[in-house]
């Protein structure tokens, strides 16, 4: 069964919260913490009420409601003690997920508390179990958890390659409007006119920006585009000269015609023994 999901203005990271939707006691709390002292900030509403059981009982969640895919998730788990601050007793929680041990120990005081896993193998439905340690002498309970998908991106963009388009960035009067952050990632997001290479060392392969409107000079950072093999700058109104280009042993392709460069075209390019389009 699910429930709507919620969301609450001061939550600064926009999360979406579920009710649980099982039949687990729900009891209101007396205090709610400052969640300025937690790392990520959770919304003050969720210490509003937590899940508990009767007595000492184990408190057993099978959460998130859903089956999860063979993955590594992030998890994080809230906790604050419903009763007034001069009730005597401790409470204090065993956490296991699936039968694994989480954490033990965990002493839950109305300043609140919170538990991370950052990298946690899951698969499947999940349980999640919270009993009393033997020196606790209040029930269990949790006002709160959070779990999202670890994905890997794939590495990142060669940082070489990063610095030269953004030197080149920078001597472009009006660059592409989409040239910010990585130049490569994510995958379906590359720049305007760059296509890169795959697996772990991603380095930019062609630059091709024909009749796209270029003003400004062509930066001499991009020789230092040493895995290029095609560039086309063709149609537009760079000016100034032509940088020398002869580190890029891979290029294939080159073309600048119909712009506004100044000076001859330089003779190191006849030290770039692939090239064969100009």
């Amino acid at each position: 069964m699910f429930c709507a999901l919620t969301s609450y203005p001061d939550d600064l990271f926009d999360r979406y919260w579920e009710p649980y939707a099982e039949n687990v006691s729900v009891i209101a709390s007396n205090n709610t913490p400052s969640v300025s002292g937690f790392w990520n900030i959770p919304p003050s509403k969720i210490f509003e009420s937590a899940l508990s059981t009767d007595q000492l009982e184990p408190l057993e969640l099978r959460w998130p409601p859903l089956s999860l895919p063979n993955s590594t998730y992030y998890i994080a788990l809230y906790f604050a003690d419903n009763r007034d601050s001069m009730v005597s007793g401790s409470r204090v929680l065993h956490i296991h997920i699936n039968e694994v041990r989480y954490i033990s120990n965990l002493e839950v005081t109305s300043a609140g508390a919170a538990v991370f896993a950052t990298r946690w193998p899951l698969e499947g439905q999940t349980k999640i179990t919270l009993s009393s340690a033997a020196n606790s002498n209040a029930s269990p309970l949790i006002n709160a958890g959070e779990i999202f998908d670890i994905l890997r991106l794939g590495g990142r963009t060669h940082t070489r390659d990063v610095i030269a388009l953004n030197a080149m960035k920078s001597s472009l009067r009006n660059p592409p409007l989409d040239w910010n952050g990585d130049p490569c990632l994510p995958l379906n997001y590359t720049w305007t006119g760059i296509t890169c290479s795959e697996g772990e060392r991603i380095r930019v392969v062609t630059l091709n920006l024909t009749s796209m409107g270029l003003s400004g000079s062509l930066s001499s950072s991009i020789a230092n585009l040493t895995a290029l093999t095609g560039i086309w700058l063709g149609n537009n109104s760079l000016s100034g000269t032509i940088p020398n280009l002869s580190s890029l042993r891979l290029l294939e392709v080159l073309h600048l015609e119909d712009n506004q460069f100044n000076g001859d075209i330089p003779s190191s390019l006849g030290e770039v023994r692939s090239l064969r389009e100009l």
